[in-house]
């Protein structure tokens, strides 16, 4: 009796802790369109962060600015292969977002493999607002533990690339500002929405 008990409690257990499942979203931009996978389940925090930008349309108007490759790369004692974007212009009109608490890699276990998508930060942990890169190749640098950034706290992985890894390797390819790691022109973000 006591195991049939246990079991029913097990079951109802599980079914009160289901997770949520991965979200679609699809950047189109001006060279073709990047499907990003958003796990919400192992990234809560940094996923509905995310979304929140998505469903406001705050990167539709946005843009891919920065590629991060061998021959823009200023620091070739950690370097990485990233592209990076940015929110749409503010404007007295749209919101603005605090910025969000850092879900390490080693809580996530989500790691910066090819083509997962992490949020941008500045020296401070808990930094990370709008901006978004995307990996290419594995980046064990920008993991927990990780050299790139000097605090070793790395940055939040909240999703991955399924489907336009041909449009991020074009975007990273384009064009550069001399001695910069900004696109020039910049690759333009049309619509940004859930798939």
């Amino acid at each position: 009796m006591n195991r049939v008990i246990f079991a029913l409690c097990l079951l109802s257990t599980s079914a009160v802790i289901a997770q949520p499942a991965p979200v679609a979203v699809v950047f189109e931009t001006s060279l073709g369109a990047i499907t990003i996978e958003v796990n919400a389940a192992r990234a809560p925090v940094t996923a509905a962060n995310f979304l929140k930008y998505v469903d406001n349309g705050l990167y539709t108007g946005g843009t891919f600015h920065r590629t991060v490759r061998p021959d823009t790369e200023t620091r070739k004692d950690v370097p990485i292969e990233v592209v990076q974007a940015t929110r749409a212009p503010r404007t007295p009109e749209t919101p603005s977002f605090p910025p969000i608490p850092l879900e390490r890699t080693n809580t996530t276990g989500l790691l910066h493999i090819d083509g997962a998508v992490s949020m941008a930060r500045s020296a401070g942990t808990d930094t990370a607002a709008a901006d978004f890169f995307i990996c290419i190749g594995a980046q064990p640098l920008l993991d927990f533990g990780g050299a790139r950034n000097p605090d070793g706290q790395g940055f939040a992985v909240f999703g991955r690339v399924v489907a336009g890894m041909d449009v991020v390797k074009k975007i990273q390819s384009s064009p550069v500002r001399e001695g910069t790691q900004t696109l020039a022109p910049p690759i333009a973000i049309l619509k940004a929405v859930r798939k």
